[in-house]
């Protein structure tokens, strides 16, 4: 079975000033331990909303880390310090809008403040780098809609083959002809 490498991407200033506790970033590697049968290993960061800052850390994930998923909480929002969403399109060659469109109807459902939210997910070098917001509650209902696409979605850009546990979350592949 491969090791999967997934880099986790905190953008806060509080938390990468030691203001409060990261719990979103615990949050996204607590869900992906549930989900994952693979080995995995994690490409931890916590770090200000600055958008070159965000840019640079992707970018070191994706290119240098070779991190096959890069998830990514906070800064997706309307507030002048929420700049993840930009980062991301930055540095990716391919952009994949149809995460953020089921990210945000599956969040209409709970809040309707949910239209607000800016999430994407794109295709840096070789990594899937998917954007969530910051509350750990809506980071795992924001994952339980997207992640079944998430392995095939690595397969195609020449990731490694994660496994899930179907007792958890169920992943689609299409069947070989």
């Amino acid at each position: 079975m491969d090791k999967i490498k997934i880099g986790v991407v905190t953008t806060s200033d509080r938390a990468s000033q030691g203001i409060y506790e990261d719990i979103s970033g615990v949050a996204i590697m607590d869900t992906m331990k549930e989900y994952l049968l693979n080995e995995c290993e994690y490409e931890y960061r916590c770090i200000p909303d600055e958008q070159s800052l965000i840019e640079t850390t992707l970018i070191e994930l994706a290119r240098d880390k070779k991190c096959d998923l890069i998830v990514t909480t906070g800064g997706t929002g309307p507030a002048k310090r929420d700049v993840t969403t930009e980062a991301t399109e930055n540095v990716c060659q391919k952009l994949l809008p149809g995460f953020g469109e089921q990210m945000r109807a599956v969040s209409l459902q709970y809040v309707p403040t949910a239209i607000l939210s800016r999430q994407t997910a794109g295709i840096c070098h070789s990594s899937l780098i998917i954007n969530l917001p910051g509350k750990p509650k809506s980071i795992r209902e924001c994952l339980d809609a997207v992640f079944p696409a998430v392995p095939y979605c690595i397969d195609l850009i020449g990731g490694s083959f994660i496994e899930a546990n179907e007792d958890v979350i169920k992943i689609f592949r299409p069947k070989a002809k």
